[in-house]
């Protein structure tokens, strides 16, 4: 046994435990709290697991998108989460996340290391239809937490109809057929009262 590696891989397990200090702006849908990044990724893997059938790709690899989902938020141990609606804070949030993502992914040895940092890169970029399905449901689950939620956070920071859609217009090319429930969810939440239409 690598002993050095081991020691690696460990010193990266303790980090990434820090997770699940980082919470978000997305309430659980019950409401009792704001989620917290750990949560999330988990709640993506099972949605993806569910609902993989709804990918353009037959052949989806869903062990990847598994592992995107799993991974792609590690960065925020360091780069804190940005709001997606926060326009000033997402000016300077790619940089942010790439120096975090050099910093934490280097903790592995580097075989893993740049596996880890490859699936990262794959997720950010949304070309491959793997990461296009996975950045799909990460759009998905805060849409679906806000809509049982009463719309808090579309409430808390006046967000409208408009920029929901166009945040979740990824929906589209990633996972087509779950389109028409986004399109559904905004329209219901803008009857209910709990999403403005702009």
């Amino acid at each position: 046994m690598d002993m050095e590696r081991l020691k690696k891989q460990i010193e990266f397990i303790i980090e990434v435990d820090k997770l699940k200090q980082i919470y978000r702006q997305t309430l659980l849908m019950d409401g009792s709290r704001n989620e917290n990044d750990a949560e999330h990724s988990w709640h993506l893997a099972l949605m993806a697991m569910v609902l993989y059938e709804y990918s353009p790709k037959k052949d989806l690899d869903i062990a990847k998108v598994l592992k995107m989902l799993l991974i792609h938020d590690l960065v925020e141990i360091y780069a804190g989460d940005t709001f997606c609606y926060d326009e000033k804070a997402n000016l300077n949030k790619a940089e942010r996340e790439l120096k975090a993502a050099q910093q934490l992914f280097n903790i592995l040895p580097p075989d893993q290391s740049q596996e880890f940092r490859a699936l990262w890169d794959e997720f950010e970029e949304r070309k491959t239809p793997e990461a296009l399905f996975a950045a799909s449901l990460d759009r998905i689950q805060p849409l679906i937490c806000n809509y049982r939620t009463g719309g808090h956070t579309w409430v808390k920071y006046g967000v409208k109809s408009n920029k929901v859609l166009e945040r979740n217009l990824l929906v589209k090319e990633g996972a087509p057929e779950l389109w028409k429930l986004v399109e559904e969810i905004v329209e219901d939440s803008i009857m209910m009262g709990i999403l403005e239409r702009g």
